[in-house]
């Protein structure tokens, strides 16, 4: 086998081997170094071993052949000594100075530089190791003399190899550098998406943490006008309420999005306890019970503050009795919220810090981006609250 035969047959490996090592994990550059010159010692080596035994079987077809494989193979390596040095000298000058694969004008400039210099040295170091073999090597002019005197096939095959090592290495360099920059960008684009969740994620904690001191206080407030109200079984039964709200808000706050029936749950508890507050006076008529309603997704606790701020501008401004309307409705794709109570001239004792609709808005951005959205204003007399959302949650 001619070393034209074991070039076409081990290219396409060798190339592949070379490209996988040089777009490995980058190690410091003394470590990259070492790991890139046995790379390519062991990938020449393989060449090498492959083209001797080729040399090898078709020798013993002859009956003079007196070498062993292992001289065989020795002849082979020496051989490409130049070719592997040339190979690592190569990628250390593409990896000091990247910039010199930038276009293909600077990579024709390299290879030319490369083949004006290796493609002498490769036909001179053969024509001396054949000389040395012979017992003929007498000195550096013998062997650029026979070097000249070589047909135009060594020449060309001396050519071919050092074209061929340099494209390999420059293919190889080149899809390293790419693979870095996938890489580079890859880790970026990660380390940016983790910063903004958990910038996030904190500002949901915040939000959070502002929302149910808030609901808390507010029930506290409910369950202390029943204990002056000197009713030990309303006050009592206020409290158990009151723990089951709470165990409800621990329990929900440790999750993104519940369903719609925890909420109304939830919700039908709360009024429970506003009621033992207010009486009769306290009408609310919630409509939209269907499966696909219940089962859409919601962030907890994000009813509790509408219901709470229909309250306290309805009840809390008059002392007749209320009349909060509460809908929900889904399609295939969105459930739609909507809150109404009279629109009073009155103000209320209780105005709030008016926290409650702008966590909800800040909320809904955060669950659902710019696909939810949070509506309110007068209507026939009545001040409406309509929200849109997504049927289910995007990480449900």
């Amino acid at each position: 086998m001619t070393k034209a035969a074991a070039c076409q047959k081990n290219g396409r490996v060798a190339l592949v081997y070379f490209a996988s090592m040089m777009t490995a994990p980058n190690p410091p550059a003394p470590t990259r170094l070492l790991k890139a010159f046995l790379t390519i010692i062991a990938i020449w080596t393989v060449l090498c071993a492959i083209g001797a035994v080729g040399d090898h079987s078709d020798g013993l077809q002859r009956a003079d052949y007196v070498r062993s494989y292992a001289q065989t193979f020795w002849l082979w390596w020496r051989e490409h000594v130049l070719l592997m040095s040339m190979s690592v000298g190569c990628y250390a000058v593409f990896t000091a100075c990247p910039a010199l694969l930038g276009s293909m004008p600077r990579i024709l400039a390299v290879y030319l530089l490369v083949a004006a210099v290796f493609a002498p040295l490769e036909l001179l170091n053969g024509t001396m190791l054949t000389l040395y073999d012979k017992g003929k090597l007498s000195g550096v002019s013998a062997v650029v003399d026979a070097a000249l005197a070589r047909s135009g096939f060594a020449q060309f095959m001396a050519l071919m190899w050092v074209s061929f090592t340099c494209v390999a290495t420059i293919a190889a360099c080149i899809w390293r550098e790419s693979r870095l920059r996938e890489q580079a960008w890859m880790r970026s684009q990660s380390d940016n998406l983790a910063l903004r969740l958990e910038l996030e994620q904190q500002r949901l904690l915040a939000l959070r943490g502002q929302l149910e001191p808030h609901f808390l206080f507010n029930a506290l407030n409910a369950i202390s006008a029943l204990v002056r109200s000197d009713d030990k079984r309303v006050a009592l039964d206020g409290i158990n309420h009151l723990s089951a709200l709470l165990r409800y808000a621990l329990e929900a706050s440790a999750h993104d999005h519940v369903s719609v029936r925890d909420e109304r749950q939830f919700l039908d508890d709360y009024l429970a306890l506003q009621r033992l507050r207010y009486g009769a006076r306290l009408n609310v008529h919630i409509d939209g019970d269907s499966e696909s309603v219940l089962g859409a997704d919601i962030p907890p606790l994000l009813l509790q503050p509408l219901i709470e701020n229909a309250l306290r501008h309805d009840l809390d401004c008059h002392d007749r009795a209320s009349d909060i309307r509460v809908v929900f409705s889904a399609d295939a794709q969105s459930l739609a919220i909507h809150v109404s109570n009279p629109a009073s001239d009155a103000r209320s004792a209780n105005p709030g810090l008016g926290l409650g609709l702008r966590h909800v808005r800040e909320r809904l951005q955060l669950a659902h981006g710019s696909s939810a959205a949070l509506q309110t204003g007068l209507h026939d007399g009545r001040f409406v609250v309509d929200i849109h959302m997504p049927l289910h949650a995007r990480d449900a």
